[in-house]
């Protein structure tokens, strides 16, 4: 079989794929031997950015997905009006930020970070599959600890954790337009804890 062939096969998995195709889930479809997914990637990637097509393969979520490029936002935007879109609270985005970054963490430590009562906002996120029971810490009554899904990766775009911004970046944006915001100030006193979660 030829590289075009082989290619070919491998944009068609990814059109049809609900999700990011992985090299794991391209050896149950070919057999031995399976080609290289991220070989095929890039003559894809190659071969779009040089025809100007109006999409791309990226990353996502430890496999790759086929994405249109973001100045066609705006049209496609028109045509799947909200139903495409991830819409959060700002309540939810705050717990899912803080999770994010601390996991794995337990209710009341997001809850003493935010300064409010969190029940509703982690069952609205455990319900959307944005996070997961991951275990029970070890304090007292051996709370539940939650983590990031791989469809929060998904939703996100992003490919793994380290890929998220570092809080240090997100800090000095928020110190160059103070206008943005104070809620950073909260992962302030915990910067040690954050290097271990980005790496997990």
């Amino acid at each position: 079989m030829t590289d075009k062939e082989l290619d070919q096969i491998i944009e068609s998995l990814l059109f049809a794929s609900s999700e990011p195709l992985s090299q794991t889930l391209l050896n149950k479809v070919f057999d031995s031997p399976t080609p290289s997914l991220k070989e095929s990637i890039e003559r894809l990637n190659e071969f779009y950015s040089s025809h100007e097509r109006p999409y791309k393969i990226k990353a996502i979520a430890g496999g790759f997905q086929l994405v249109t490029n973001s100045e066609f936002d705006t049209w496609i935007s028109r045509l799947l009006g909200k139903s495409n879109k991830l819409i959060l609270s700002a309540a939810a985005l705050d717990t899912l930020a803080i999770i994010a970054y601390k996991q794995p963490i337990g209710k009341y430590d997001v809850e003493a970070i935010r300064g409010v009562d969190s029940s509703g906002v982690v069952k609205t996120l455990l319900s959307r599959n944005l996070i997961m029971i991951k275990g029970r810490g070890e304090g007292p009554g051996r709370p539940l600890l939650y983590s990031t899904t791989k469809l929060f990766l998904e939703k996100f775009g992003i490919n793994r954790l380290t890929d998220m911004p570092k809080l240090k970046e997100v800090e000095e944006l928020i110190e160059s337009d103070p206008t943005l915001g104070e809620q950073i100030a909260v992962f302030d006193n915990d910067n040690q804890n954050n290097s271990s979660s980005e790496e997990e």
